[in-house]
């Protein structure tokens, strides 16, 4: 995959094969320390007693706030484009569902 040209004062980003296919995850389990946040994104299946972490992202906390303002502001984008998401009721998971992290 092409690499992202560098202009000045930009980053020059490389996109894997592998990690541009992405990964799936349907539950996000965040933990917190006084220098981290954990975030586990996890692929939860019916009927299927055990789930496994996919994925595990460490961030500062100052990444962590930068990222919550992201993802709000991109909603924000993609509800004027496509109209309000729907939040709807799933099955309740325990909140002592998945691990728990110490740093």
């Amino acid at each position: 995959m092409d690499d992202h040209k560098n202009k000045e004062g930009q980053i020059d980003i490389e996109l894997s094969q592998e990690i541009a296919e992405g990964t799936y995850s349907n539950l996000a389990v965040i933990n917190h320390s006084m220098s981290e946040f954990i975030v586990d994104f996890i692929n939860i299946m019916p009927g299927v007693p055990k789930a496994k972490v996919k994925s595990r992202i460490i961030l500062t906390p100052q990444h962590a706030k930068r990222l919550a303002q992201a993802l709000i502001d991109n909603i924000r984008k993609f509800e004027q484009q496509n109209g309000e998401i729907k939040d709807f009721e799933g099955p309740s998971i325990p909140m002592n569902f998945g691990p728990t992290g110490q740093a």
